[in-house]
């Protein structure tokens, strides 16, 4: 399950079926399950879409598959289902990063439209999460000492002061900073910047990263 999909979990077989057929109109990709145990043995930490779940169903709820999934750093949008919301249960389940909260009987139009909501916003996340993966993959090729040096001239350091800082001539600096934009593909610190806040990274991530 690697392609968007709208996961629809209710152990009502009717709502199911007609969820699915909504979709289909909209010639969107589904998959049903009739439980959350269901859905939890079919599922992956790399699943792109979104989750329609009922609230109340026979074994695990729906609010205790949320908590589940987040546990599991599966990081579904959700769009609640029930027929029996109260404002403490949906504040709950806001605050736990479901993005919405519709009664039954549902509204055809309301829900498409939350769902395309949904899964924009969740591939978004995903191309954000990738850029990310790919930046960090290219810092963590430098050198402790590369990134010492890096970090320094991020600071706005000039080459002298950082020849100074760590008592290193500034020949071997302007090595290490060449060495910096070859791993790096850059031709400037202000490009590295650009990548940094395209992945989604304040610089001062950069320090917070393992040792290469």
């Amino acid at each position: 399950m690697t392609t968007d999909t709208v996961f629809i979990v209710d152990d009502d077989a009717g709502i199911r079926s007609s969820l699915a057929l909504l979709m289909e109109t909209e010639k969107l990709q589904s998959a049903c399950f009739a439980s959350a145990d269901a859905f939890l043995a079919a599922c992956g930490p790399n699943l792109g879409g979104c989750l329609i779940l009922d609230v109340r169903m026979p074994g695990m709820s729906g609010l205790q598959l949320q908590d589940e999934l987040a546990l599991r750093q599966i990081h579904l949008p959700i769009i609640f289902l029930t027929g029996f919301a109260d404002v403490p249960m949906t504040v709950g389940a806001m605050r736990k990063g479901a993005v919405d909260f519709i009664t039954k009987p549902v509204n055809a139009a309301v829900l498409l439209e939350r769902v395309h909501n949904a899964l924009a916003s969740h591939r978004l996340q995903r191309e954000a999460s990738t850029a990310r993966s790919l930046f960090e993959a290219r810092l963590l090729k430098l050198t402790p000492r590369e990134r010492e040096v890096l970090l320094l001239a991020l600071s706005g350091m000039p080459n002298k002061t950082i020849s100074k800082e760590m008592a290193i001539s500034v020949r071997t600096i302007e090595g290490h900073r060449a060495n910096i934009f070859l791993k790096l593909s850059i031709d400037s610190l202000i490009e590295l910047a650009q990548q940094a806040a395209n992945a989604g990274m304040p610089l001062a991530d950069i320090a917070q990263l393992p040792p290469s």
